[in-house]
């Protein structure tokens, strides 16, 4: 029976396996269908676990939080938008908002830095604007740990090698979230998330958990690298590296011109001095 499970997971190709090597096996395996199974009905378990009583515990909080809101930035008080969960499928996802609606002459936004107030910079340093997605997480579009859900315009825009951070529902926090948050370039978070989605398990999310709150009460990884407001969009790794490619070329065109100019000056001048020894 053992050594049939095995060759369903496609483990071993027959059941002549002895010692050491079979009990490794059977250890992979084990492992396999444990975090098999936390996937599909323990990861539930635990959001909902945590997540509706902290939801009902943070109700009060929530009304003020709304209140403050509302009359710091305007209305509407949540931020709703369409993002990509589980499989690439379309969502909506609650926030509270942190930006203003402030438009130019021409009825066009502003950009996001002169949008962000010092309200919402504040929410998103704390993440408190996230606290909406609670309700997400319970009626199960996101989960409480996973991979941050993106527009849907990117899931198009992601390699192959990009993808699998689709197979598991987004979430709150992420393992990206925890090792640099906004400070990272989207290639690495990417690398994050797909690293998460390789190795989901019920102890990697109670660490993920324990060091959101600490990241959190520091602050570390809440803004961009760069100084921005926002994260600049994402446009695709494939049009990043052509550009790292044209980049590099022109780079080279220009070194090259500048050397054939240096050795037409030097050819000159000796010519020059060779007439005047004359």
């Amino acid at each position: 029976m053992r050594c049939q499970c095995l060759q369903s997971f496609g483990l071993v190709s027959g059941c002549k396996i002895s010692g050491s090597k079979a009990r490794q096996t059977m250890d992979i395996t084990d492992k396999a269908m444990m975090a098999a199974a936390y996937r599909r009905f323990g990861k539930r378990a635990l959001d909902l676990c945590l997540c509706a009583p902290l939801l009902l515990l943070t109700i009060p909080f929530l009304a003020v939080l709304g209140f403050i809101v509302r009359f710091g930035l305007g209305p509407p008080v949540i931020f709703v938008q369409t993002r990509a969960g589980l499989g690439g499928k379309s969502f909506t996802m609650l926030k509270f908002r942190s930006m203003t609606n402030q438009r130019d002459s021409n009825g066009i936004l502003l950009s996001d830095d002169k949008r962000l107030t010092r309200l919402g910079k504040f929410l998103r340093a704390t993440s408190l604007d996230e606290l909406p997605e609670l309700l997400n997480v319970v009626k199960g579009d996101m989960s409480l740990v996973g991979p941050r859900p993106l527009l849907p315009v990117y899931v198009h825009r992601h390699t192959p090698q990009q993808l699998p951070r689709y197979d598991v529902k987004p979430g709150i926090t992420g393992w990206a979230q925890i090792n640099g948050r906004n400070a990272l370039d989207w290639e690495r978070r990417f690398e994050m998330d797909v690293y998460y989605t390789q190795n989901c398990g019920f102890w990697l999310d109670m660490k993920i958990l324990l060091l959101t709150m600490i990241r959190v009460v520091t602050r570390q990884g809440s803004s961009p690298s760069d100084g921005r407001a926002t994260s600049p969009e994402f446009l695709g790794t494939e049009d990043i590296n052509t550009a790292q490619e044209n980049t590099a070329q022109e780079n080279t065109a220009q070194e090259n011109t500048a050397q054939e100019n240096t050795a037409r000056k030097n050819t000159a001048q000796e010519s020059t001095a060779q007439k005047k020894a004359a």
